[in-house]
């Protein structure tokens, strides 16, 4: 269930984001996220990563479900950016998305090459017969399965990173009032937020 929230919710930022280039509503909207979202999106990337760290090693090690070769590639992906965001939120370092975010990336790559395999199960693959790429062990709602929930975690973290900020630097953005005539000495970094 919380994969589908996760992806509910970065189909919305996506969306809006996106509509924000034509729509001043959405605009508004896409600064309220930033503005929400931004202060804590470290912490909630962390808590991402923690819960899929820990959700895969509880499918393997409790529940013996046998991890296939593609889900120990998305699980290297995954692990360090537990590690990682963990020391970037003790920090407060947004710098880290520059690793973090390809990192990431890499994994839902793999996790979305996965999912074609588990749609499409007749395909040749290089799993073995015991861990099968293209047989999913688990599936809910018809459509989530560990693949679908390692994307939507690995999504969920590009969002959130996307959006991360210092709150000094949300703390010195200009007010929608003001936002309207920029002025031509706005520093770059306040500059890249609108």
């Amino acid at each position: 269930m919380l994969a589908v929230v996760a992806q509910a919710g970065v189909a919305v930022a996506v969306v809006v984001v996106i509509g924000a280039r034509w729509s001043a509503r959405l605009a508004g909207w896409r600064d309220s996220l930033v503005d929400l979202f931004g202060p804590v999106a470290l912490q909630l990337a962390l808590g991402v990563a923690l819960v899929a760290t820990l959700g895969s090693l509880y499918l393997s090690e409790v529940a013996n479900f046998p991890p296939c070769r593609l889900c120990w590639y998305q699980r290297i992906a995954m692990y360090p950016l537990a590690v990682i965001l963990g020391i970037a939120a003790l920090r407060r370092d947004v710098d880290i998305r520059r690793y973090a975010i390809p990192l990431a990336a890499i994994g839902a790559a793999i996790s979305t090459y996965h999912i074609q395999l588990e749609r499409f199960p007749e395909q040749r693959t290089f799993c073995s017969v015991d861990a099968p790429c293209n047989i999913p062990p688990v599936q809910e709602f018809g459509f989530v399965t560990l693949a679908v929930m390692a994307l939507c975690g690995f999504t969920a973290i590009i969002a959130l990173l996307a959006v991360a900020r210092p709150q000094h630097l949300l703390d010195e953005r200009p007010s929608a009032a003001s936002s309207s005539h920029h002025s031509t000495t706005d520093s770059p970094s306040d500059q890249e937020l609108v």
